[in-house]
């Protein structure tokens, strides 16, 4: 069992519940992280940590040799990377997306090698890495052995939207994560993670509602009104804390190395799932929230169960991860 765990990215939305579900295991952790600021707000929101919790900066990993990565892997005996370039906003995708996720992918893996206590790096990739959004046919399933169909070409090429080009990035981030292990036969194995949309509450720094990430702010939304309630690409999402402990399970669970996993939760959602939810949780927002009625897509499958199986966990409900999300929004929006 892993006793001392580098998190980068820690001070983001999945990280900050990573680091959470590592120290109430008594794991000792160091996350890595650009921000000063967050990392002294995170410490100071966890004083019975203080002593299993500290942060080194590292540069970006826009390059495959971010400055301090070398020395925040020294002494930890395991690594869970979620750090990866996330934007829409981009005029070039090769540079802004493809390069960087590669980039970040590899400079973990190369740190690591300096570092034989190191065992096992768990990565979080992305259902974007996995997901066919074209595929037509009979029923299917998707699992850990498939991959979306891009080409790299069709990824960077310029009339490519950042949308479609994220998903290029996921991809092939992940791949020349597996062919790096490959090709080097380094002395740890790596797991991968593929969760698709992530809800739920936010324990990292936010002071405010503004602040929230991508796909709780979708949340916030509904229950501001948003009219007409916007259309999820897929059904399959997954609560921050399920896959917190997906990703600490698949660090320390013996069996777990060399795998690459879909957490998803069995149940779909749907934005108009999500606004009703609202409604009955929280009367006092029922006339605000639009109430639509929207078709779920129901021609293939996610198997989250392996991944539940093997790692030990259960999944949280749709209305539990909403309503704890929208409640502490609430919180936020007053301050």
């Amino acid at each position: 069992m892993s006793r001392f765990v580098l998190v980068t990215g820690a001070t983001g939305f999945i990280g900050a519940h990573i680091v959470d579900a590592l120290l109430s295991r008594g794991i000792r952790v160091r996350g890595a992280t650009r921000s000063h600021q967050k990392a002294d707000l995170m410490i100071k929101a966890r004083p019975q940590f203080s002593h299993l919790l500290e942060f080194v900066q590292i540069g970006d990993f826009e390059t495959r040799s971010p400055e301090g990565l070398v020395a925040a892997v020294e002494g930890v005996d395991g690594i869970i990377h979620t750090a990866s370039p996330f934007t829409y906003d981009t005029t070039n995708n090769e540079r802004e997306l493809i390069i960087p996720a590669i980039n970040g992918a590899i400079a973990i893996l190369e740190a690591a090698r300096t570092n034989p206590q190191i065992q096992r790096i768990v990565i979080t990739s992305s259902f974007a890495s996995v997901l066919d959004i074209n595929r037509k046919g009979p029923y299917f399933t998707y699992t850990g052995a498939d991959w979306n169909p891009l080409t790299y070409e069709e990824s960077i090429d310029p009339t490519t939207s950042a949308v479609v080009a994220y998903r290029g990035s996921k991809k092939y981030a992940e791949l020349e994560a597996w062919k790096y292990i490959q090709e080097h036969s380094p002395g740890f194995e790596i797991v991968a993670l593929c969760p698709p949309m992530t809800f739920g509450p936010v324990v990292h720094p936010v002071d405010r509602v503004s602040k929230l990430n991508e796909s709780n702010a979708m949340l916030w939304k509904i229950a501001s009104g948003v009219n007409p309630l916007p259309v999820s690409r897929v059904p399959f999402w997954i609560d921050v804390r399920d896959l917190a402990t997906a990703h600490v399970e698949a660090l320390i669970s013996i069996n777990a190395g060399g795998k690459r996993y879909i957490p998803a939760s069995p149940e779909r959602f749907s934005y108009g799932i999500a606004a009703r939810i609202i409604s009955d949780a929280l009367p006092d927002l029922k006339d605000r929230v639009t109430q639509e009625d929207q078709v779920i897509d129901e021609s293939c499958g996610v198997d989250g169960e392996t991944a539940s199986r093997d790692l030990g966990f259960t999944y949280h409900a749709f209305e539990d991860t909403v309503r704890d999300l929208i409640n502490q929004a609430i919180l936020l929006n007053k301050s």
